[in-house]
């Protein structure tokens, strides 16, 4: 039965091979050359030192998929609003892990203090991710229109919103 958990540093070596078999095959990120284990592991210590969410979901020793949050942009006036990044190994998909995930995730960032969670979807064909984020709640709230460059096309960038806790209703704490 998958579990989900927050990612440890022996994680790290099968959440690089899901993110490498995404940016080699995939729309969703417009990475082109795969990172590897100790670029993985930098980012992942870059979110945990904001404490912000990273979670794994696994079954056993398989790791199956994993998310993250971490600020939307670098500037103060944005320390409330983070993006979301959600993946999952090939044979994990369709199986409503990535509901399960982002529902998580967002429980956590919630606890965490954000109250703006965005979604950067690479690919407005990416109807996986559009899905995911639409049934969690999340509202289209525009499409950047070819602004990536992969696999010998022009790629879309769709992004989608969902307020966290008070959203905007309050001033943050």
């Amino acid at each position: 039965m998958p579990i989900i958990r927050p990612c440890q540093t022996d994680d790290i070596a099968q959440i690089t091979a899901i993110y490498a078999h995404h940016v080699l095959h995939g729309t969703g990120t417009f990475e082109i050359d795969p990172p590897s284990e100790a670029d993985m592991a930098q980012r992942r210590t870059d979110v945990l030192s904001k404490a912000l969410p990273y979670l794994v979901v696994v079954d056993g020793s398989q790791t199956l998929g994993f998310a993250y949050c971490n600020w939307f942009k670098p500037r103060p006036a944005y320390r409330f609003s983070a993006e979301d990044s959600i993946y999952l190994a090939p044979a994990a998909v369709g199986q409503g892990l990535g509901r399960t995930l982002l529902a998580e995730l967002m429980a956590q960032a919630e606890r965490a203090g954000v109250r703006k969670l965005i979604a950067v979807i690479g690919d407005s064909n990416n109807l996986g991710s559009i899905n995911v984020h639409r049934s969690a709640g999340f509202d289209h709230v525009g499409t950047l229109k070819s602004c990536g460059w992969k696999f010998g096309r022009w790629l879309d960038v769709v992004m989608m919103d969902k307020a966290l806790g008070q959203g905007d209703r309050s001033a943050p704490a």
